[in-house]
């Protein structure tokens, strides 16, 4: 699939990694819809040639629309990724079920319909790529990170479970893995401990876990969303991508880290952390 113009459809292309990635691969030429709720908010991407769709992942008819304004279009899709997603932080005890079922719906269940929705075409052509942004989140627990953590659990797990059924139709499934990147994603998540936490007996620490968040989400501790659009980049243009690209600084670590230390270790660092105000 090297040097090769592709149809790309992408999904959360309204701010952050989607809109970064979109402006990217359309630079490279490729033709590429980026798709999300907002609409108006993608209207600068089309003086790079890029088409702005409404996408909303928890209505099976908005996706299907999405999907077939793309087929009509261009024929064929050639790569999907998919970036919609957000993160609700709060204790397990304090999240509401409805909350929980909403952002397993918008980063598990929104993915995995956007994939059945483009699968019958790739099969067709014998070709594609799905690429699922997934983050270090599935692969390490942190704390006050309960539902969104299983979220991306199940990204992971999604996503290995659908690159060995697409194998034999020549269709490539790949993950990447972002650490902390500096977008609004962290600031939002933050908000939500906090508030999440209010006069519950969670209060004192998640407000010191809600206050690192912003202050390391303002400040340059973190990577920014260019080297996920790195990845993104290199995960569609070449001809044999990895299955995980774990990107952002920490992140190897991290996992490294969480997956040789002792449990009870792992939860002391992470309780030790919160404690901690920057």
């Amino acid at each position: 699939m090297k040097n090769i113009k592709k149809v790309i459809l992408i999904t959360g292309g309204s701010s952050g990694i989607g809109y970064d990635s979109a402006i990217a691969l359309a630079k490279q030429g490729h033709k590429v819809y980026a798709a999300a709720r907002r609409i108006e908010m993608m209207e600068p991407l089309k003086e790079f040639g890029i088409v702005p769709l409404s996408l909303d992942v928890t209505d099976d008819t908005s996706m299907q629309e999405c999907v077939k304004s793309v087929l009509d279009s261009e024929g064929r899709i050639d790569v999907l990724i998919n970036n919609a997603g957000y993160g609700y932080f709060g204790a397990i005890e304090n999240v509401t079920m409805e909350e929980a079922r909403k952002q397993l719906e918008v980063n598990v269940f929104g993915m995995a319909r956007m994939c059945q929705l483009v699968l019958p075409t790739m099969r067709t052509q014998h070709s594609g790529r799905i690429i699922n942004i997934a983050s270090i989140a599935g692969r390490a627990t942190v704390y006050f990170g309960g539902w969104y953590n299983v979220s991306k659990y199940s990204v992971e797990a999604f996503s290995d479970a659908l690159r060995m059924e697409m194998k034999p139709f020549g269709i490539d499934v790949v993950l990447i893995e972002p650490s902390t990147i500096k977008t609004n994603w962290g600031i939002i998540a933050a908000d939500n401990l906090e508030a999440s936490s209010r006069g519950t007996v969670y209060e004192e620490r998640a407000i010191n876990e809600a206050n690192n968040m912003h202050k390391a989400y303002r400040s340059n501790l973190f990577s920014k969303p260019a080297v996920v659009t790195r990845a993104i980049c290199k995960a569609v243009n070449r001809s044999r991508p990895r299955t995980r690209y774990c990107v952002g600084r920490g992140g190897k670590t991290v996992v490294f880290l969480h997956s040789i230390l002792p449990t009870r270790w792992w939860d002391r660092i992470n309780r030790i952390m919160t404690k901690k105000v920057l």
